[in-house]
């Protein structure tokens, strides 16, 4: 019997193998349009732009019909990141880190509070929800809009003392060109290299906490290296610039982070508030029984089960935040330097300056800032995946 049934499996066996090679061409036939179209017009159209920004275009005659375009390499990111007329574009980018810091900081905080409010069972949580989330269905410029108008030297916040019979403000939210936390480019490989030795040095610690001798091993020696190379001046021999050239967070930003916190807090709040949702109530009973206040609470149960959404929101938020555009523009306008940020700077010279190649260059150094986020989360993400 079990010779006679043996060619019927097989040929079972066949027939579904030759469905599931079916059902795959079908799926791939029916991808095949899009792929083809994500493949021109996002990825070569990044290619086409990572090309232009290794030439001149615009050095001579941008908007010719048929101008001389010459391939000169790095060229242009040499001049953005060391030339003497390009003091604007490094300090667009320590714009950015900034507004990135302060901007992430204080999602993540307020969101969090709001959740954990939210989370206490308080009457009305439907409305105060919908308030706290009516933000985010806003765009930028109308959010940029309503900021402006309540920013206004002459109008909006600075004039709310007066109804209580006081002296207005005097304060220029959007043009203050005072500067804080003031460094020296020169200084930048030092910078870099020590925040990278704190990182390891922090990785080091949760590894050795967790028992993972060999990643903590690893780890410290790298920190160690870094330690070492930075005492011995290491940092100080790459080249950077032949002159000082000091940058600092303007507090005109200050303004610019209260308008993207106002809207994107809500969108933080309801990612934990999920969260939080999601824990079960015995963890937090059986914590409490075992004497933990409601601090410790927080402190060694909750927050550890929220970090994968803690992460999932930086992503989210530093990505918007690293290719700011619309909100600065509404709110401040394209012209006004010191909220300026890579891309209004993109926009200004390769639409304004007709320097396309420079232009294209700085768009490449924004597609960088973001890969670097976003990579390392896709990869993490897609391994888990296929772990499980």
């Amino acid at each position: 019997m079990s010779t006679r049934s043996q060619p019927a499996t097989t040929g079972y066996v066949r027939r579904s193998g030759l469905r599931i090679n079916r059902d795959r061409v079908t799926a791939f036939l029916m991808l095949l349009p899009s792929l083809i179209l994500l493949a021109i017009f996002v990825y070569g159209f990044i290619g086409e732009t990572i090309y232009t920004s290794m030439t001149d275009w615009g050095e001579q005659a941008g908007l010719a019909l048929d101008p001389e375009i010459n391939f000169v390499g790095f060229a242009n990111y040499e001049q953005l990141f060391s030339g003497l007329l390009d003091v604007r574009f490094r300090q667009d980018l320590v714009n950015t880190f900034f507004f990135t810091l302060f901007f992430l900081s204080a999602c993540l905080i307020l969101g969090l509070l709001l959740a954990i409010l939210l989370d206490q069972n308080i009457k009305g949580e439907g409305i105060f929800r919908t308030i706290f989330l009516f933000p985010m269905a806003l765009s930028f410029i109308v959010t940029g809009t309503i900021w402006r108008w309540l920013f206004n030297p002459r109008g909006g916040i600075n004039v709310l003392p007066t109804v209580f019979g006081l002296d207005a403000w005097d304060i220029r939210w959007l043009t203050d060109r005072t500067q804080v936390l003031r460094f020296n480019w020169q200084d930048l490989p030092v910078i870099a290299a020590a925040a990278v030795l704190i990182v390891l040095a922090l990785l080091a610690l949760r590894f050795g906490l967790r028992n993972q001798r060999r990643p903590a091993l690893v780890t410290a020696l790298a920190a160690g290296l870094i330690l070492v190379w930075l005492l011995a001046g290491g940092a100080r021999t790459i080249p950077v610039l032949a002159f000082p050239e000091t940058h600092g967070f303007n507090l005109a930003f200050i303004g610019i982070i209260i308008a993207a916190t106002w809207q994107l807090s809500g969108y933080t709040m309801a990612m934990y508030l999920a969260g939080l949702r999601g824990i079960p109530i015995e963890l937090r009973e059986a914590a409490r029984v075992d004497g933990a206040s409601e601090i410790q609470v927080y402190r060694y149960i909750v927050l550890p089960i929220l970090q994968p959404i803690t992460l999932s929101a930086v992503i989210v938020l530093g990505h918007i935040s690293l290719k700011i555009f619309d909100l600065i523009f509404a709110m401040a306008g394209a012209d006004n330097a010191t909220t300026d940020v890579p891309g209004i700077l993109m926009y200004l010279t390769a639409f304004r300056g007709n320097q396309f190649a420079k232009g294209a260059a700085i768009a490449v150094v924004m597609l960088a800032m973001v890969a670097v986020v976003i990579i390392p989360y896709l990869v993490s993400t897609l391994r888990q995946e296929h772990e499980v």
